[in-house]
């Protein structure tokens, strides 16, 4: 797996990761100060997801038209404005600013998003999992970065509390715009002139592991989205934790979403796809059966852990899963229709969350994520033969 694209996409995840765990951790904490309603507190962390999700289309076809760099690069430039929208939203009290700042992040993210796919076309097939599974262990690094750096300069501006924490995103989205223009380069894939009879979505979607792939990341993405999105609010807001501790607790949860990516690649090579995918449903499942009953701070700890892990099997399994149901020359469409229907699910569970915390509890959200987790598992168990026939090599 030799291409420098790995390292410098899996640096910049390291800073968008820092950006959003900052979002999460700071956003419904700061939305309950500024909000005009109490149950609009998630709100800018919904408009984030929403903005990542409105942003999927457009972000393939935009880099279908003037390639990855500059795309990925554009975005990026775009989220140290929105950083800086954030501190003077921040600075005046201003809800809807903050709202707009968050869908700006949001909607950098759906280029991001597609740096697991540029990961993949920079390798040979075989490679695609360890190379999707290298740059999500940015997130590792990130886990530890994104809540220390909100932490730690949230009164770097002293009359304004958290305007220095998005100050900090702005620096390190800025760094990340100069590490893309300088040393990316567009995929040996985008590199050439991809020809060939392209078939109509309707026939890509239509075929039952496409289907697979998008509904177990969308419910990977969606539950964890749930969950995380109401916990920093839940445990300081309804439990009597402190914000240092739900920043542990967030901070060891995204630690968890990306630590696997260190080895998800190869178990999916001794394991299988199939295994690794039930893996995912099953430390969910386990996730929300402890956050339902969850009192101390311990048992959130090991439900977001868990959650993380789930995603990470969910996630990876089925964006590997899902470049084996498309040509080259119908990466763009088949990308974009899964990343909107992903981040359409997260945003959907985003949204509700907060409703749902504000108006039934806590465990509601545990229940709630019941349904999607039961029929993933279902669908696995039902195509594990035909993910095992999957030709390792349909995308190259």
């Amino acid at each position: 797996m030799i291409s420098r694209n790995i390292p410098i996409l899996g640096l910049c995840q390291i800073i968008h990761v820092s950006g959003t765990s900052t979002f999460v951790l700071l956003g419904g904490i700061i939305g309950s100060e500024i909000a005009p309603t109490p149950a609009w507190a998630t709100l800018p962390v919904t408009f984030s997801v929403a903005g990542n999700a409105l942003g999927t289309i457009p972000a393939a076809l935009l880099m279908r038209r003037i390639g990855r760099r500059l795309g990925f690069a554009a975005a990026a430039a775009a989220s140290v404005v929105a950083s800086l929208l954030a501190v003077l939203a921040v600075a005046e009290g201003n809800f809807a600013l903050f709202c707009l700042a968050a869908v700006m992040i949001g909607l950098n993210g759906a280029f991001v998003q597609q740096y697991r796919f540029a990961a993949s076309e920079s390798v040979d097939s075989a490679q695609s999992a360890r190379a999707v599974s290298f740059v999500l262990v940015g997130g590792i690094v990130a886990g530890f970065l994104g809540p220390e750096v909100a932490r730690r300069t949230r009164d770097l501006l002293p009359a304004i509390p958290y305007a220095g924490s998005f100050l900090s995103l702005a620096v390190l989205y800025f760094i990340a715009t100069l590490l893309l223009l300088t040393f990316f380069r567009n995929t040996r894939i985008q590199a050439q002139t991809v020809q060939g009879v392209e078939r109509p979505l309707r026939v890509i979607s239509g075929q039952p592991l496409f289907r697979l792939a998008v509904f177990s990341a969308a419910v990977g993405y969606g539950v964890m989205s749930f969950i995380m999105t109401a916990t920093p609010l839940h445990l300081t807001g309804h439990a009597g934790f402190s914000i240092d501790e739900a920043a542990m607790v967030v901070q060891s949860h995204i630690i968890a979403m990306y630590l696997p990516s260190l080895f998800t690649g190869w178990l999916m090579e001794r394991l299988g796809m199939t295994r690794v995918l039930l893996l995912g449903v099953f430390a969910m499942l386990i996730c929300v059966t402890i956050a339902m009953i969850s009192i101390h701070l311990m048992h959130f700890w090991l439900a977001l852990v868990l959650l993380g892990v789930g995603w990470n099997f969910l996630f990876v399994g089925g964006t590997v899963l899902l470049t084996r149901t498309y040509l080259p020359a119908e990466r763009f469409k088949a990308q974009a229709t899964n990343d909107f229907v992903v981040f359409a699910s997260q945003a959907l569970s985003s949204a509700s969350a907060g409703t749902i915390l504000h108006l039934a509890g806590w465990p509601a959200l545990g229940v709630t994520s019941l349904l999607p987790l039961l029929i993933t598992l279902f669908a696995i168990i039902s195509l594990r033969r035909q993910i095992t026939l999957a030709p390792a090599a349909a995308s190259a």
